[in-house]
């Protein structure tokens, strides 16, 4: 339980809440649906009854052993030891509570994979950097999650409603794909907020480019911040 504790990893206990999470992922059986973080399988067992096949991923050695042995009579369940984030599963459908550690990389791993929807559950001071509108509050995840998906809060989840209680409360988030987006772009977003306090004329210089504008980044749309990326990337 410590080792999930230091990854960021808190179990949902409540199954309410969990159908809440499966509606909101609006499963049909046509969907192929891919879970990562079994856990003690509270979202899993409820997708099984709405999915096409579930394919659920558990790091933990020993839950995952435990999820066998439980789920052994779930004909559509698939049930894989190992980290789901370096799977090349395909799915239709994504959702996951999500460790807190790995929120950002998860969020980054999703965004380059083709999906229609995913829900998911994060802390939810990572939900509102996600969701911003604030120039001022901007992060590089918040350009490039509003670039790929359309995110929508779905209920706010208090800390009571996990075990082990986390600091904070929860949000689940359902998550449209609006497109694909390539590591390139991802890494060169990061460098741009690298920077993001400099004038444009001086971002650019470093990657031999050349403007007179001497606007900050920060004072940029989210699509302008895009395409000065795309354009970084080409060089």
């Amino acid at each position: 339980m410590k080792k999930r504790q230091k990854l960021g990893q808190h179990f949902l206990k409540s199954k309410k809440i969990a159908e809440t999470v499966i509606d909101s992922a609006k499963p049909s059986k046509n969907e192929i649906i891919l879970e990562i973080g079994t856990g003690k399988g509270i979202l899993t067992t409820l997708l099984c009854k709405k999915a096409r096949s579930v394919i659920s991923y558990e790091a933990d050695k020993k839950l995952y052993q435990n999820a066998k042995a439980r789920f052994s009579n779930i004909s559509n369940l698939s049930l894989k030891h190992g980290d789901g984030f370096k799977s090349k599963e395909k799915f239709s459908i994504f959702v996951s509570n999500l460790p807190y550690s790995k929120s950002r990389n998860a969020i980054e791993w999703l965004m380059q994979k083709k999906f229609s929807n995913a829900v998911i559950m994060v802390q939810k001071e990572f939900s509102e950097k996600l969701v911003t509108k604030s120039k001022k509050d901007r992060k590089a995840i918040s350009i490039l999650a509003q670039h790929a998906f359309e995110i929508i809060p779905v209920s706010t989840i208090n800390k009571i409603n996990f075990t082990p209680p986390p600091k904070v409360d929860s949000i689940i988030l359902h998550l449209t794909s609006k497109r694909i987006i390539s590591q390139d772009l991802i890494k060169s977003v990061h460098q741009l907020f690298s920077y993001r306090r400099k004038t444009l004329k001086n971002i650019l210089a470093k990657f031999g480019e050349k403007t007179d504008s001497t606007q900050r980044l920060a004072e940029l749309d989210g699509d302008e911040i895009i395409k000065i990326a795309k354009q970084i990337i080409k060089k």
